[in-house]
């Protein structure tokens, strides 16, 4: 048979690379980019976004070093971008609850513009992924990280009108917390869904 030669295996995973370096560069630089602005905006959600980022560009690279290699290895590799965005929500939480006690002006219409930005990468990665969300454990762990991206960024734009509206920090300190809780979720479900590809993969070298 054709598919004997591994020919098939081989165009997925170039077509898995390809899609996971598109991403990874996009995250990379999002991360950066709402980092510096989430700083000068001063917001607790802009920040809480960018580190969720940082995540993704972390599961990613994870993502683009599992392909190819044993189920084991893609099931420790999605294991381990969970444990990632779990300890991130950790460090999200704790800057909002500083916020809360130390206070912060955010600004509204940066938030709402990076937000949009933010929303506008995150949705090109989400179709990119999305194509590759039926594959194997590393690639299922991408394409949840993706989609809590979209609905974060919709939450920061949100908080942002809020901000504007109401003349207050608190949507956006808020956010920020709801943001985390994603975050931590997302974490969790994807170490869940490692543990349960025990049962449904076979191990290879």
């Amino acid at each position: 048979m054709v598919s004997d030669c591994g020919c098939a295996i081989e165009a997925r995973n170039a077509k898995e690379r390809q899609t996971l370096l598109i991403v990874l560069g996009i995250n990379a630089f999002m991360f950066v980019f709402e980092l510096i602005l989430g700083l000068v905006a001063e917001s607790t959600g802009l920040i809480a976004d960018s580190l969720d980022m940082l995540a993704d560009a972390c599961v990613y690279s994870i993502s683009l070093y599992a392909i190819g290699r044993s189920n084991i290895l893609k099931r420790r590799a999605a294991k381990f971008s969970g444990i990632v965005q779990s300890v991130l929500a950790f460090f999200v939480i704790f800057e909002a609850i500083r916020r809360f006690i130390f206070g912060s002006e955010p600004l509204s219409l940066w938030i709402i513009a990076v937000g949009c930005l933010a929303l506008i990468a995150n949705s090109i990665c989400l179709t990119l992924i999305s194509k590759h969300k039926n594959g194997e454990v590393h690639m299922r762990a991408s394409a949840i990280f993706s989609a809590n991206d979209v609905i974060a960024n919709i939450g920061v734009i949100l908080s942002g009108v809020l901000v504007l509206l109401l003349d207050s920090r608190y949507p956006d300190l808020i956010i920020g917390l709801i943001i985390a809780a994603i975050v931590f979720r997302g974490g969790l479900k994807i170490i869940q869904e490692a543990q349960k590809s025990n049962s449904t993969y076979s191990e290879s070298s």
